[in-house]
């Protein structure tokens, strides 16, 4: 708990947003007990209202031109070896947050150079300039995520695109085949198991490498929140992942409180064939 709360005390006092806090993380005790957090850029209110996030939606706020310089000295305090950056949709600038992202890359390079670094981004709306100014950096990692199968993606994410955000991750690809790329979705929301094989076939589609998969847990009972349709079984995320691994992806990480950033590392050395002890 003492490490928990330096964390919360050092966040606030550097005016940093993280997504484990925002999200409402279910791992976030056993992450930040361990040192580890994903830390939130471009402010801590989405354009985007989707609804299963936690986020709040509205205006944003202006940027803050030294929160990039603000999260690496964050990293560097806690002396972390692989940092997951995401950020809220900043639909309100033109490259939607790629230079932000870009200068927070380069910010943490350049006083923790041997920092792992995964980028989790919104679509960008799948603008090849900010998909380009983002692999100009060389993060380790690109994640952008699927989040449903196709039937339920209009609703669940109203602002955001199905196939968009699979041509965001076959772009990556295209721009850069060496790039290692992540997406993640939900179960309980009303698929059907047909749907969710779909969605594994079309992410590999995409020449996606590492899958994460976990149960969808309501964060409020407001009713911009869905409620949750059924839970999936243990058995049944052991099955996601053999068939996830069958289909192809290099890393398949599959339980009911699995999340996109979730023991972000183990995905990214599986990925790039090298072991290393996960302990802080």
């Amino acid at each position: 708990m003492d490490k928990i709360r330096a964390m919360k005390q050092m966040f606030r006092n550097s005016n940093l947003h993280t997504v484990c806090e925002s999200a409402r993380c279910p791992n976030m005790g056993q992450c930040w007990g361990a040192g580890v957090a994903t830390f939130m850029i471009l402010g801590d209110t989405c354009t985007r209202a989707c609804r299963f996030c936690a986020v709040p939606a509205g205006k944003p706020q202006v940027l803050d031109i030294d929160e990039p310089n603000n999260v690496a000295r964050a990293v560097q305090s806690l002396n972390l070896r692989y940092v997951v950056i995401t950020s809220v949709a900043r639909d309100d600038l033109k490259d939607e947050g790629a230079k932000h992202f870009s200068q927070t890359i380069c910010a943490i390079r350049d006083i923790m150079p041997q920092t792992k670094i995964e980028v989790l981004i919104p679509d960008f709306s799948n603008k090849i300039e900010s998909l380009k100014v983002l692999i100009a950096a060389k993060p380790e990692v690109v994640s952008h995520n699927i989040e449903t199968v196709y039937r339920l993606s209009a609703n669940i994410r109203p602002q955001a695109e199905y196939e968009r955000s699979l041509a965001v991750l076959k772009n990556f690809k295209q721009l850069n085949p060496n790039l290692i790329t992540k997406s993640s979705f939900m179960v309980g929301l009303g698929e059907t198991h047909e749907e969710i094989c779909e969605v594994m076939e079309d992410l590999r589609g995409a020449d996606v490498d590492i899958l994460t998969i976990g149960q969808y847990l309501r964060p409020t009972k407001s009713k911009r929140h869905l409620p949750v349709e059924r839970f999936a079984t243990p058995d049944e995320f052991v099955a996601y992942r053999d068939l996830g691994l069958k289909l192809g992806f290099k890393y398949v990480e599959s339980g009911p409180l699995v999340r996109s950033s979730f023991i972000a590392e183990k995905g990214y050395r599986a990925s790039v064939g090298t072991a290393t002890e996960l302990s802080p």
